[in-house]
């Protein structure tokens, strides 16, 4: 099938530039001209990647994946007219998988999105609640009511806030989480803990399913954070 990919851009010209790319590449397109039809086109219409302009007026192409990220994990490339650090380290940390500066070249920005694309494809089923109560990717078993998991059938035992972290993991196997996504995630209320807090609870997660068998069970995804792995 066809991967479908939703344009947004206030640029009519650059969402044809790109839109004639994409078609010539074998994808379906569906264009939105600023951030509330582009979430309104992809809450009815699903995609399989959104290129999404930063700069676009009224609501920004940040505030659109920060929105899109509350039910969603599809990937999302970010244009953008400035080349500003900032905004590139903003737009991975809440979400986004890679990030272009216009002017572009077509051709690049089309390889770009196949690699997202092929990155981004499970290479197993996604976890699934396979009996009420219990949500399953792959050896991995979570019982969020029981506060339980386990792996090969073996049990974990894990603080709460490990369980929190291995539990939002499970949900989105293939999305790459950023630090203050997990510490948004696994802590309650306004907290705020470091990078090292972080990096603590990750290395207690592998060292504890390196116990039981699993040696890789979190990958690291150098300059954005962590995914769940595939323990065989």
């Amino acid at each position: 099938m066809n991967k479908r990919i939703l344009i947004a851009d206030d640029d009519p010209h650059i969402r044809d530039v790109i839109s004639f790319a994409l078609e010539k590449a074998g994808m379906q397109v569906t264009q939105a001209e600023e951030g509330r039809q582009a979430l309104e086109t992809f809450r009815s219409q699903s995609a399989d990647l959104i290129v999404l302009d930063i700069n676009m007026p009224e609501l920004d192409g940040l505030e659109v994946c920060r929105e899109i990220r509350k039910f969603s994990d599809v990937p999302i490339l970010f244009l953008s007219s400035r080349d500003d650090e900032i905004d590139r380290i903003l737009g991975l940390e809440i979400g986004g998988d890679d990030y272009v500066t216009k002017p572009f070249s077509p051709r690049e920005l089309v390889a770009r999105i196949n690699v997202i694309l092929k990155r981004t494809q499970p290479s197993r089923p996604p976890a699934t609640e396979t009996q009420p109560g219990i949500l399953q990717y792959g050896k991995l078993n979570i019982l969020p009511e029981q506060h339980a998991a386990s792996w090969n059938n073996q049990p974990l035992s894990l603080t709460a806030t490990e369980f929190a972290m291995l539990q939002m993991f499970t949900r989105q196997p293939t999305r790459v989480f950023s630090r203050d996504s997990i510490m948004n995630s696994a802590y309650d209320g306004n907290v705020y803990v470091s990078d090292r807090t972080i990096d603590s609870h990750i290395r207690h997660i592998r060292q504890k399913f390196a116990d039981i068998g699993c040696e890789n069970v979190i990958e690291t995804v150098h300059g954005v954070g962590y995914k769940l792995a595939t323990c065989q």
